[in-house]
Formats: structure tokens, sequence, C-alpha cells
């Protein structure tokens, strides 16, 4: 990465934006990432997101093989900015790379004989399948997961809405792993990049800035 165009558009950043910046970054992890398949409700998606950002997880990996949409700004309520969002046109793709990243495909799901969430071992980069609102999770996933977790239910109902499901889900595991020997935070590599992707992001008219900073090289 840039190293000197990220200490360049630092002098564009207060100082209680660099530090608030350094103090997230010090909570993000890559140790768990989150994907949501065909999920046709837009809020949903967004709220996700958000979720993501709350709990601190950087990534959000949302396939869309059969509907693609714009992420909901309203309800994100600013989580673009600060979540590395990732589409994929196929789950099959998908999952070969966070394989390949060294993930195990986590499938949530009531049925099955899925892990309780008090029982999850947080110790394994894990990446957490969410499905469609009607009838979850694609064969695909489910043949592919290493392994399958739900949420204890005890009413009538046998599936709560995917952003909740997600909050429920990220909060027990995040806190697991904050509690924890395991090493879940992000290289100083990876904190430099995507702070620059968040300092573009955040500065006014950055594009014309940074165009002006090569020009002047």
């Amino acid at each position: 990465m840039d190293l000197e165009l990220l200490e360049y558009l630092q002098t564009y950043l207060t100082e209680n934006r660099k530090e608030r910046f350094q103090e997230v970054l010090s909570e993000r992890t890559r140790h768990f990432t989150v994907v949501t398949e065909d999920v046709y409700q837009l809020h949903n998606t967004s709220a996700v997101m958000r979720t993501c950002d709350v709990f601190g997880i950087q990534d959000l990996h949302v396939v869309e093989e059969r509907v693609s949409k714009r992420i909901d700004k309203e309800i994100a309520m600013g989580a673009q900015k600060w979540v590395s969002f990732k589409r994929h046109n196929a789950i099959k793709n998908c999952i070969s790379e966070l394989k390949g990243s060294g993930y195990q495909i986590i499938a949530t799901t009531p049925h099955k004989s899925s892990m309780l969430l008090h029982d999850f071992d947080v110790s394994k980069k894990s990446a957490f399948f969410f499905g469609k609102e009607s009838d979850g999770l694609s064969d695909t996933v489910m043949q592919a997961a290493d392994g399958f977790l739900k949420i204890p239910m005890y009413g009538f109902t046998e599936s709560l809405n995917i952003s909740v499901s997600a909050a429920i889900i990220l909060q027990s595991v995040v806190s697991k792993l904050k509690q924890s020997n395991i090493s879940w935070q992000l290289s100083e590599e990876e904190k430099r990049e995507i702070e620059l992707e968040w300092a573009k992001k955040t500065i006014k008219s950055s594009d014309e800035i940074i165009e002006r900073y090569k020009n002047a090289k």
C-alpha cells in the first residue's frame, strides 16, 4: 500500500478522527467474517452490515446469484464506509475463496444436528453463512459446511430475522474471542490499508486531493 499517501491524507483529518480510527482498528478482526446468501429484503443486508461494524467484523460477503441490490445507506447508518463489502455472483466461488483464506464454513440453521451457540469453539477462523428469509441456505452451502450453528429457541417460532440472528451470534462469538488468548487482531499492514480506505471515504473531495498529490510527485 502507499504509506506516503496515507500520511498525506492524514493531514486532512482532525486529531479526534485519527484517534478514533486507531481506536476502532484496534478492535477490528478478520478472525470471523459474515456471508449473506441471496437475501431478498434489502434492509436485512443493510442491517447485517451495521451489525458487523458494531461488533468489529471487518468483512461482509454478499452472494447475489439471483438478486442484486444496493446497500440501503439509511439502514446501514454509515456502516458502508467502515465495513469491507465484497460481492460474489456465485456461492461456490465465495466458499472457495473463504476456504482458501483459511476459514471454516459455518452454516447457521435451526435444523440439522447444529451446535448450540454457547458451545461454539471460537479458536478457528470462521465464516458465518446466513440464508434467504424464506428457505434458508442453499444445498451448496449445507454440503460444503464444516459445521452447523443454531441459536437456542424456546418458543413456537423456529427462526429469527437474519439481522437479529447475526447480531445474537456475533455478540456471543466476539465476546468469547476477546476473552481468549487467540490472536484475533488485524496486522499492522491490514490496519494501514483499511485506514487509507476510510480516509478516502471520509475526506471531502478525496479523489481530487489524491489526484493533486499524484501530480505533485
